[in-house]
């Protein structure tokens, strides 16, 4: 089985544990009882753990050269983790459990994308061929997990993850170890690319796109359950979304090489702006949640494959991995924990359509940030 294959099988099999996890997660935290602040708090918790743990996860796979086992353990790090919630009982246990398996696991994704792109350097988009392979993952998850839940009770989501996240750890086994760059390819010192303005105001950017992520991720699920939309049409609406993605990771090719990626960023957070704006106000019509959920092609799936190359470009050689540790730790991390908390504030605070509204604005100064500074 061929490196590409390999990476395909694990973004497959993580991506389907994703699909089980991101959109019914919230529905077992409110059938243990939470309310929406614990609820939050729960979900904030593999955020903050982005917060610092990828920086030290990035620095021993750039320094020790153990990518492979990084990734395996994090497999298996999520394993336990969820595991151990069956013997878990009250919202802090949860968060505390949620916490440590996140800072345990927070290492293996920014390695799997620096292997990824290694693997497909000087081939513009062919990270897309292998990526869509997790959008396949996740949306045949997020579709066998809704069906299946409006038959079974909501505690069985529990169930479905920790068998999803068992598959996660032998698609591990599978990830190759990236060799280290040759000592021409160290490119500039990781402080040095931190003080630059077009760096920041990258990052900045994709903290606030993640931000306005929040309300979607943490309560999307539950704000259509409570318009009465049946946990099948969910899942049918959050497939149509990663089918959506799939097909920007099947054209990704293309993209980059006719549009720049800041030009793709751009359009990203300008679609973010638009479907956040619209799921708020017009929950009730069907027609328009399918229009604005394929919007996620742009809003994850152009998005985030503009990021890493972005990333990638910004953070050459000796410093990918910790290029990537940084984005995600300030993207998923510190812009993650933000939006799910700041959504399970306005949530209560603003209703859900002001909270999408925050959301719509989050993206909106997203995309200035990029306009003002980016130039990639």
């Amino acid at each position: 089985m061929n490196v590409a294959t390999r990476l395909g099988a694990y973004y497959f099999a993580y991506f389907a544990y994703a699909g089980a996890l991101v959109p019914y997660f919230s529905l077992w935290l409110a059938a243990q009882g939470f309310g929406a602040g614990q609820i939050a708090l729960a979900l904030a918790m593999p955020q903050f753990a982005r917060v610092f743990a990828p920086a030290l996860w990035g620095w021993l796979a750039d320094h020790g050269g153990r990518q492979r086992e990084i990734v395996i353990f994090g497999a298996f790090a999520v394993l336990f983790g969820f595991a151990a919630l069956y013997a878990v009982h009250g919202a802090a246990g949860v968060a505390l459990v949620m916490l440590v398996t996140s800072v345990l696991a927070a290492g293996a994704m920014p390695v799997v994308e620096a292997t990824a792109l290694a693997v497909t350097e000087g081939r513009a988009g062919s990270y897309g061929p292998i990526r869509l392979w997790g959008s396949i993952g996740f949306m045949l998850a997020v579709l066998g997990t809704g069906a299946w839940l409006d038959h079974h009770g909501a505690d069985t989501v529990l169930d479905i993850v920790v068998l999803l996240a068992a598959f996660v750890c032998v698609a591990a086994f599978g990830i190759p170890s990236r060799p280290k760059p040759p000592a021409s390819a160290q490119g500039e010192r990781l402080g040095a690319l931190l003080g630059r303005a077009d760096v920041l105001a990258f990052f900045a950017a994709c903290m606030c796109m993640q931000a306005a992520h929040g309300a979607l991720y943490g309560f999307f699920s539950l704000y259509l359950e409570a318009a009465g939309y049946s946990k099948a049409v969910t899942g049918v609406l959050w497939t149509l979304g990663v089918v959506a993605e799939v097909a920007v990771f099947l054209w990704l090719p293309q993209l980059m090489r006719r549009f720049s990626l800041r030009a793709l960023l751009m359009a990203s957070f300008a679609c973010a702006a638009l479907r956040f704006a619209a799921i708020g106000w017009a929950v009730d019509l069907l027609a328009v949640l399918v229009v604005v959920q394929l919007l996620h092609a742009a809003t994850f799936g152009s998005f985030h494959a503009a990021s890493i190359a972005t990333v990638h470009r910004l953070f050459p050689g000796r410093v990918a991995a910790r290029g990537q540790a940084l984005y995600s730790s300030l993207t998923y991390g510190v812009g993650g924990a933000a939006g799910t908390l700041m959504a399970g504030w306005t949530w209560g605070a603003l209703g859900p359509a002001g909270s999408f509204a925050v959301s719509a604005l989050f993206a909106a100064v997203g995309g200035l940030l990029v306009a003002w500074r980016v130039r990639v």
